[in-house]
């Protein structure tokens, strides 16, 4: 990894950490004042819900003003958000905060990715960049979380927001000194174009399909695998420890992937990721106990790791490159949309077929979009 790519992953880390660190405090505080599952649900909705809006909108930002710019804004929401909590930290507030460091973190991603695509030379060093730049939510998810909680024990809840609120300036001592590509000439008598046109085009309508199926795998293992460990009567802390070998082993992944993908083109990797995932669900619902759940919730990690580097190398191939943001708002869009609904589906889902029933649901219909996995071959002009 060069010095300015590892500059630009700090950074993410330093932003998306402030949101996933208001993510576990906020909660725990409305809890702890006797707000309602229903209210903290709510809340937690609010951390994607400004992406779903804020995504296209961003997107189009990034393309006209580079990088710097979207960076500084997400900066200074993201220290508006934690510190508002620092002042008042009271259940309306905290769900202000929840939206602006969730737009705060979408924004600056999209303007982050953008970058690291333009810069990239050649298809090879696309995938490696992306395997790269796509360790740093693993990172925060640790970091963000892992401090807020130290704080809130140790000094209470406004120090942990306090904390929480300076992060964003560390990512922008990171960010700043990456030095800004030129901006892409754009003929101006070109009529304006709708994200339509981006949809119309197959192969990113394949792309999105697929992002759409696998970030549903996401969503359904945080979602049923409390499930399945309440039915078994496990622990928290194994429940827990389940869920971060999940995480770590998405990391891990990825940091492997960069000495990989020029051996593999990405629709072969997407592909392959998805049958080993079909396998992993259909067999993940016959676990007991902690250490077999373990053991699947690891090998999901790995193969789900795979997708979102491949997905983003793709995006940047596939669309025209003074439309790479608003191309990259337009995927976060369906991810965090799926992430409002899904979560939803999975409870109904649940209710009626049981914990079983959804993971072979979601096996089904990810064996069924394989199919269009195997159309995502980019074929050279």
């Amino acid at each position: 990894m060069n010095p300015e790519l590892a500059r630009l992953v700090a950074g993410q880390v330093c932003l998306h950490a402030c949101m996933t660190g208001m993510r576990m405090a906020g909660p725990l505080l409305a809890l702890r004042e006797g707000h309602t599952e229903l209210a903290v649900g709510l809340l937690l909705a609010m951390f994607a819900l400004s992406q779903v809006f804020l995504a296209l909108p961003a997107g189009r930002f990034a393309d006209r003003h580079g990088l710097k710019r979207p960076v500084g804004w997400s900066v200074f929401a993201g220290c508006a958000g934690a510190g508002l909590a620092v002042l008042w930290p009271i259940f309306p507030v905290l769900c202000l905060s929840a939206l602006l460091t969730g737009a705060a973190t979408g924004t600056a991603v999209i303007a982050l990715q953008r970058h690291v695509g333009r810069r990239a030379n050649g298809m090879t060093e696309l995938k490696q960049v992306f395997s790269w730049l796509a360790i740093g939510p693993a990172i925060s998810n640790f970091i963000g979380p892992f401090f807020a909680g130290l704080l809130i024990d140790f000094a209470g809840f406004r120090a942990a927001f306090f904390m929480l609120a300076m992060m964003p300036l560390l990512a922008w001592w990171w960010v700043r000194q990456v030095r800004e590509l030129p901006a892409l000439v754009v003929d101006a008598a070109q009529p304006r174009r709708s994200a339509w046109d981006l949809i119309q085009l197959p192969l990113f309508r394949r792309m999105l399909w697929i992002n759409w199926v696998m970030a549903s795998c996401w969503d359904v293992h945080t979602f049923v695998v409390p499930l399945m460990g309440h039915e078994q009567n496990l622990s928290a802390s194994a429940i827990g420890s389940i869920l971060g070998g999940f995480a770590i082993a998405a990391a891990l992944i990825r940091v492997v992937l960069p000495g990989l993908v020029h051996r593999v083109q990405e629709w072969q990797m997407i592909s392959g990721s998805m049958v080993i995932t079909v396998l992993i669900l259909a067999a993940y619902p016959l676990a007991q106990g902690a250490w077999m759940m373990g053991f699947c919730s690891v090998l999901l990690g790995f193969s789900l790791g795979v997708i979102q580097p491949m997905l983003m190398s793709m995006l940047h191939q596939i669309t025209p490159q003074e439309r790479h943001g608003e191309a990259i708002g337009l995927r976060l869009m369906a991810i965090n949309a799926s992430s409002v609904a899904m979560p939803m589906l999975f409870g109904v889902a649940g209710a009626f077929l049981g914990s079983a029933g959804v993971f072979w649901s979601v096996a089904t219909w990810v064996a069924m979009s394989t199919r269009t996995a195997l159309r995502l071959k980019i074929v050279p002009a």
